[in-house]
């Protein structure tokens, strides 16, 4: 399957909410008890049972107020920290650009967790498994779209081929560019290339987005740096300690004690 993308174009989003609506529905995700956050934002973060959310941030500029509003939920990043994190194999990248996590193979380590940079992962305490949006796995390789893609009214999520839609995109941006010249596309070089890109009126920060997300280097250097020479370095030991036996043993090192001197 070809890579896939959803443009999340915030200029048009009327923060109805429908879209966490479908998530919670197509994924059988039980309700949660919500408070007021901020402006009409009710949830703070991401749950092991909410995996997508809306954020509301107001901004004040020249005596006119801004509103500021955003679908959170995973990225699916091209270079995912959370598959570089996971000690078993339980995350993996699909053709379509998705990143799921495998239940069956998560043994609640929870380095997914700690090292993604948008903090979308969560671990569950009861199940001691971690949970985010699968991106409508199930649905995109059976021919449908995304759950909140099909139900989002005002055209604020679109779905369809990377290229074709990232094209769409900068379209779109040179004409909301005209009256908010702030507006940038967030996603089509971070992590490598996401498969949900934004289309932001501001800069990341006032959506409570890191300016430049990246893996984080702690988890670099130990997966790219410390583990291999490591393993060099205990391949070295074992094949020195075998090229000492076989020494050893062809200089008669290993005789018994009645044997001859």
């Amino acid at each position: 399957m070809s890579r896939k993308m959803v443009l999340v174009d915030t200029s048009k989003c009327t923060g109805c909410k429908a879209c966490t609506v479908a998530c919670k529905e197509w994924n059988e995700l039980p309700a949660e008890k919500t408070k007021l956050v901020t402006s009409y934002q009710t949830m703070k973060d991401f749950t092991p049972n909410t995996w997508t959310y809306m954020t509301f941030t107001e901004k004040y500029e020249k005596q006119k107020m801004n509103w500021y509003i955003r679908k959170a939920q995973c990225f699916h990043c091209e270079e995912p920290a959370c598959l570089k994190s996971c000690s078993s194999n339980a995350i993996s990248k699909k053709d379509s650009g998705y990143v799921v996590i495998d239940q069956e193979l998560c043994i609640g380590c929870g380095f997914c967790v700690e090292n993604c940079p948008f903090g979308v992962p969560k671990l569950d305490k009861t199940t001691k498994k971690a949970y985010k949006c699968t991106g409508c796995i199930d649905r995109v390789e059976n021919g449908l779209i995304p759950s909140c893609v099909a139900t989002c009214q005002p055209g604020t999520l679109q779905f369809g081929e990377r290229e074709t839609l990232m094209a769409e995109a900068k379209k779109r941006l040179a004409e909301v560019q005209k009256t908010h010249p702030k507006a940038r596309i967030y996603g089509e070089t971070e992590m490598g290339g996401t498969t949900f890109v934004y289309l932001l009126l501001d800069d990341p920060e006032v959506y409570g987005l890191p300016v430049n997300p990246q893996t984080p280097l702690s988890l670099t250097l130990w997966k790219d740096v410390v583990r291999p020479v490591g393993k060099i370095a205990v391949g070295g030991a074992a094949a020195a300690v075998v090229v000492g036996v076989m020494g050893n043993l062809l200089r008669g090192g290993y005789r018994g004690k009645d044997s001859d001197e």
